[in-house]
């Protein structure tokens, strides 16, 4: 009897040690593909407790995360002929566990790759200006490469995109010159504009002016007030404003005088005309 009891529990303790065996966990993030005598299920686990068959089964996890890659640094010429020094950032993740982990060897890796050779490809089919300001097309065209090769491994590429580009030094001082005249000419005419409006609100203002004298005096007024705000000048006027326009009145009443009176004297006076004479015969 005690032999007896003693088998169970010596097939109890192996039958629990074999389910241990065969018992794994797989991770929220993960997803399990089995294999079974090195054939590969269909499907593959789901996040929890799993069971495989001792000796014949062996999993592989795969991680479904969102992946970032940064892309090395590549180097190539644009289509303008400008050597340039790119490098990016892909993100992606693996949307069939089963392909991923069957029909690429490192699928990390071979993204990585497929990266830096279509960057290159991107910096000879574009130009510096493209690459520099026009980015948002470059992205869609490097996520459309990459993509290509990766949906055939059930990897989904996310999104790709260009961090930095690095240009010569020449170049950048070439650019930072350009910018700088531009600056310049801009300027200029902003000037140039503000003086020219200035110049048509002047001339009306002279012209306002100049059809009401009242608004030349109260204007001049201004200007005294104006300069004596400061408190560190001295302004003398020798002569009242009313005295100088009787002045300008009376000059004026003057030369219109001596106008008239040279007038008549310029005009030409009437010839005499001369007499007929008589005849012998009327004689």
């Amino acid at each position: 009897m005690e032999g007896t009891v003693v088998a169970v529990v010596i097939v109890l303790v192996a039958l629990l040690l074999v389910l241990k065996s065969g018992m794994r966990v797989v991770n929220q993030v993960e997803r399990g593909v089995v294999f079974r005598w090195g054939k590969a299920l269909p499907g593959h686990r789901q996040p929890g407790i799993t069971f495989l068959i001792p000796f014949a089964d062996r999993m592989r996890k795969v991680n479904v995360q969102i992946v970032t890659m940064p892309v090395p640094t590549q180097e190539g010429i644009t289509k303008d002929n400008v050597s340039v020094k790119v490098d990016a950032v892909v993100y992606f993740r693996v949307t069939d566990p089963a392909r991923a982990a069957i029909e690429v060897q490192d699928y990390v890796f071979a993204v990585g790759q497929v990266a830096q050779s279509s960057l290159r490809s991107i910096i000879g089919k574009s130009d510096l200006d493209d690459l520099l300001s026009d980015r948002e097309r470059l992205h869609e065209g490097l996520a459309l490469m990459i993509d290509s090769p990766a949906a055939g491994w059930g990897i989904h590429i996310d999104r790709v995109e260009i961090k930095d580009v690095q240009l010569p030094e020449s170049l950048k001082r070439s650019m930072s010159r350009q910018a700088e005249a531009e600056r310049e000419r801009r300027a200029r005419v902003i000037t140039a504009d503000g003086e020219f409006q200035a110049a048509q609100q002047l001339a009306n203002a002279s012209r306002i002016m100049s059809d009401t004298p009242e608004a030349m005096q109260l204007r001049l007024l201004q200007t005294v007030v104006e300069v004596a705000a400061e408190k560190n000048s001295t302004l003398v006027m020798p002569f009242p404003v009313e005295l100088l326009r009787y002045f300008d009145k009376a000059t004026q009443k003057m030369d219109a005088d001596i106008t008239a009176r040279q007038v008549p004297a310029q005009q030409p006076q009437p010839q005499p005309q001369p007499q007929p004479q008589p005849d012998a015969e009327q004689r």
